[in-house]
Formats: structure tokens, C-alpha cells, sequence
């Protein structure tokens, strides 16, 4: 493939990118889902497991905001909670539950079965099991490969976003005000070769972040691409410092943490440290239903005061339901390591986990670049404020997902308004400036084993300035190398990731860096 041309393109193949790609392909546009992976269940929509906020008989729209406020360490964008509340139970309930058929739990009467997690006032979960973003998947991926409209690249790897300002070689579009966004370069791994993918709307789904720290429950694939991109482009972003870190991964060595969801909390699970204490008492009156930002701290400050490397959750003796039943997933990995959840307590450790900031999108999806779309937790829509509130990531990527495509579909200038073939000619293929063929592979995994580290005792859930100053330092002078490295050699997915990586950790750290004040998950004590 050396060049190709798409009405959509969708960068990211999760609850985000699907929605998106579905529904305008049910309109009759012709759409590209690009997928980094050899398939579309490789991001982190398909490890999720607590649920999705949806709504019940005793919620309100008032509730749903003031729960969503309050765990955003009232940062949250008003605007933006209201149109969650306003329009996600309908997004669930026509989308997934109608259009793709997600086979939610339900109760023996029939009746949606509905859970509860901390910062919630109200059980208005829809969970599959402790596998609901693999049931949402599932169910997505088959509607995705049943669409005629829709053309899935896997293996592919957006390299960079294309703009009239910055890659066309007319003079009479780069001397534009408005900066347009017509497609990116992608990487082929299959061929080994980058091609030029034109669009006349792109949509940057791509995920989180979590891979740039060194714990984390993240997919391998999240490493911030959406937002190294759109840095580059000079999209503005926004909240890049509020990183969620969950309280309780598993504790093992292994690279990726498993989650242990926080539904395992709101059935009544319970925190202890190797003293056998019950410390969530002594940090928030919510104990272990306390905001995410909160219990994270308080297990690290367990960590730090006790010395231990764990600290324990106790379903087996504080759950009424079924436990191999209601948690099967992690009921059947802990036990490969030789815990039986139904009676032994669980070893837990924090980890990064969401982004909570990112590519500042309106309602729509929109961007500051014109013809660029974001959804998903690579967005900013100002949702999450400063801590994400438990299960609203779902809701959020699926809503943003469907309204970016509506958007698209139905423009204010009241028509979809395609690429002139002008300025599509305008934009000039991917050049090889590199010479050397291979990378070494030890110096990439030593650079990432200096973003890791450095992002996780630098960048993790308490920082101070001189923490700050030192990773600022570090990143800086790592983003330059890297710039020099990444011209000298022909691009692969290796050297795309790392670049990707590199940047994105060092914009959050920058941003880190400027925002003085203690708030959510940014903790600065002084």
C-alpha cells in the first residue's frame, strides 16, 4: 500500500473507534479502522472489568452528576457532565443493548442486574461478570466485520497526522488560518513499509497511557500515540497531569498488572494491611468505597509506613455472592498463582491506570484541528475532571464515539464535505531520510526502561517538585536523543512506539511540572 484514500478514518479499534465506525457506516459513509494490533481486541476496552454506568429506577440525571462531580474533585466541565447524563443511558441502551446486542447480566426475573462501585450513591452498573469490556467487545468486533462499509487495516500504525500546514506543499493552503487535519501516515508491519492513508475526517481513538509507567493494568499498546500526535500537530491538549492509578492490581511480577476490579469493593470486599489492619478508617469515612485517587494513596502511604510490598483484599469473608460466579475471570487467575479468592485474601498493589486528560474535545468530539475527531480516554472532554468516578470511561468513549459520528454525518454546514482532489494531491508521500535498516533493540528497551522508571518514581501518585524537576530534565533530554535516533534509522513499529512513548511522557510531565496545586489523582504535597 503506498497510498489510500477513505472518507473516515478511525485510528483505534475500542469501544471508541467501533461505535464511531459502526454508526457511520449504518449512514452509508465508507470507513477505516486501523487497528496497531493483528486483530481489534488488543487495546484496552476488552481488559475492562467492573461495568458501565447506565441508570435505574431510583437514579436521577441530578445524582448521576453530583456523584461524577465530586469524585472529579469538583474539575469536572459542567457542560460536558450534563451531556453524559443527559444522553449515556440512552447510548447504552440503543447501542449496545439494541444495536450490537451486548449480552449484559441480568437477574432471574429478566431485569438488568445492576452494581455498585466506589463514589457511586446507587447500584447503576451493567457488568458481564468481571468481563464486561470483553462481552462489549466481542459484540462490537462482530458488528464491525459484518459492515460492508467498514475496511479494517490490523497491523498498522498511525506514524503521524497529516495537515495542510505542515505537510502540504501548496502555498495557498499552508497560508490558511484554519490548520486542517487530511489523514496521517501509517505503518504497515506486515510489509515493513509506511504508506499515506488521505481522510476526509479522522477520528483519534488510540487509547491511554498506562505503559509509560512502569506498573500498570494497560494493554501494550497504550502509549499515549493519540497524544504524541496531536502534540505535534499543535492540537491543544488538556489535564494531561490527572493520571488515575488503580488501588488494586494484582501483585505479581509480571510486565502487565491483572485488575482486580473495584466491583470486588462495592460487593463488600475489604482492605488490610500484613498487620491484618483495617487501615481505609484511618483516610476517608468512605473507607474502601472512597474515590480512586484517595484509596491509591492511602495503600501507598500503608507501603511506605510498613515496608511491605502489598497490601490485601478480603472478598472471601466480607461477599455474599457467588464469588467463582459473579468474578470467574479473576477467580481463574488467581488461581493459577495459587490463591482461591473464595478463601484466601487477594495480594494488591496500585498501578496506572487511566488517563484522565488529554486531546480537549467539545461535545461533539471535535478538536482544535478542523477535520480531526477524538474520542475515548485519549479525549478531554472534561468528564472526568480531576479523578475518573469508576465504570464512566465505558459510558464516556461510547458516547463521544457515537456523537463524534453524528457530527461527521450530519455537519453544520448541513453536508459532509470532502478533501478537495487539489489539496489531496498536495500532500506528498512518507520519505525514508533514515539509512540504517535495523534499530538495536538494546538501546530501545533500555530508553523505555529509563521512560518507565522514570515516569513511576518521578511521576506516580505522590509527587513533589524536585521529583518533577528531575524527570522534566531526564524526558527532555531523552525527547531530543530520540529525535536524532528516529532520523537516522528506517522507521519500524519499534521505533514509532518508542517516539510515541518518549513524547507523550514528556508532556505530562511538563504539565505536572506547571500545575502547583494538589487536585484528584495530581498530588503534590508541599
Amino acid at each position: 500500500m503506498e497510498r489510500l484514500k477513505t472518507e473516515i478514518l478511525v485510528i483505534g479499534s475500542g469501544i471508541a473507534g467501533c461505535s464511531a465506525a459502526i454508526t457511520l457506516a449504518d449512514a452509508g459513509r465508507e470507513v477505516t479502522l486501523l487497528s496497531s494490533g493483528p486483530d481489534l481486541n488488543t487495546g484496552n476496552t476488552a481488559l475492562a472489568q467492573g461495568g458501565i454506568v447506565y441508570t435505574a429506577p431510583e437514579d436521577s440525571r441530578d445524582l448521576l452528576i453530583h456523584d461524577i462531580t465530586v469524585a472529579g474533585a469538583y474539575m469536572v466541565y459542567d457542560r460536558a457532565v450534563q451531556f453524559l447524563a443527559d444522553h449515556g443511558p440512552r447510548a447504552v441502551e440503543e447501542f449496545l443493548l439494541g444495536r450490537v446486542q451486548v449480552p449484559f447480566d441480568r437477574c432471574p426475573d429478566g431485569a438488568l442486574y445492576r452494581t455498585k462501585e466506589g463514589g457511586h450513591s446507587i447500584s447503576r452498573i451493567l457488568a458481564r461478570a468481571d468481563a464486561t469490556g470483553r462481552a462489549i467487545q466481542d459484540a462490537l468486533t462482530a458488528a464491525v466485520y459484518a459492515h460492508p462499509n467498514i475496511r479494517v487495516l490490523t497491523n498498522c500504525t498511525a506514524i503521524d497526522l497529516l495537515t495542510t500546514r505542515h505537510h502540504a506543499t501548496l502555498l495557498d493552503f499552508r497560508y490558511q488560518l484554519t490548520n486542517q487535519c487530511v489523514g496521517a501516515y501509517v505503518f504497515d508491519a506486515s510489509s515493513g513499509e509506511p504508506f499515506t492513508l488521505l481522510a476526509d475526517f479522522t477520528i483519534l481513538c488510540t487509547g491511554g497511557v498506562g505503559q509509560i509507567f512502569l506498573h500498570t493494568t494497560n494493554c501494550p499498546s497504550a502509549i499515549g500515540s493519540g497524544l504524541a500526535m496531536a502534540s505535534r500537530a499543535g492540537v491543544r491538549l488538556m489535564n494531561l497531569e490527572y493520571i488515575q492509578f488503580h488501588p488494586t492490581a494484582l501483585f505479581t511480577r509480571s510486565e502487565r498488572k491483572f485488575l482486580i476490579t473495584e466491583a470486588l469493593r462495592g460487593e463488600g470486599a475489604r482492605l488490610f494491611n500484613a498487620k491484618g489492619e483495617r487501615f481505609m478508617e484511618r483516610y476517608d469515612e468512605r473507607l474502601e468505597l472512597a474515590p480512586r485517587d484517595i484509596v491509591a494513596r492511602a495503600i501507598a502511604d500503608e507501603l511506605l509506613h510498613t515496608g511491605e510490598d502489598c497490601v490485601f483484599l478480603d472478598a472471601a469473608n466480607f461477599v455474599d455472592a457467588n464469588l467463582k460466579k459473579r468474578f470467574p475471570t479473576i477467580y481463574a487467575r488467581c488461581q493459577e498463582i495459587g490463591i482461591d479468592i473464595t478463601r484466601d485474601r487477594i495480594p494488591v498493589v496500585p498501578a496506572a491506570h487511566y488517563s484522565c486528560g488529554g486531546i480537549l474535545v467539545n461535545e461533539h468530539g471535535q478538536t482544535t484541528l478542523d477535520r480531526l475527531y477524538a474520542a475515548g480516554e485519549c479525549a478531554c472532554t472534561g468528564v472526568h475532571g480531576a479523578n475518573r468516578l469508576a465504570s464512566t470511561s465505558l459510558l464516556e468513549a461510547l458516547l463521544w464515539g457515537l456523537s463524534a459520528a453524528q457530527h461527521i454525518i450530519h455537519r453544520e454546514d448541513g453536508c459532509f464535505t470532502p478533501l478537495p482532489q487539489r489539496l489531496q494531491d498536495a500532500i506528498p508521500d512518507w520519505v525514508t531520510s533514515g539509512k540504517i535498516e535495523n534499530e538495536d533493540p538494546a538501546l530501545i528497551q533500555q530508553d523505555w526502561f529509563t521512560i518507565r522508571s522514570t515516569m513511576w518514581n518521578y511521576m506516580g501518585i505522590v509527587r513533589t517538585t524536585s521529583r518533577l524537576e528531575r524527570a522534566f530534565e531526564d524526558l527532555r533530554n531523552l525527547n531530543k536523543r530520540l529525535h536524532t535516533f528516529y532520523k537516522s534509522i528506517r522507521v519500524s513499529k519499534a521505533s514509532i512506539d518508542l517516539f510515541h512513548g518518549c513524547k507523550t511522557a514528556y508532556i505530562i510531565t511538563t504539565a505536572a511540572l506547571r500545575n502547583k496545586e494538589s487536585c484528584g489523582c495530581h498530588y503534590r504535597p508541599r
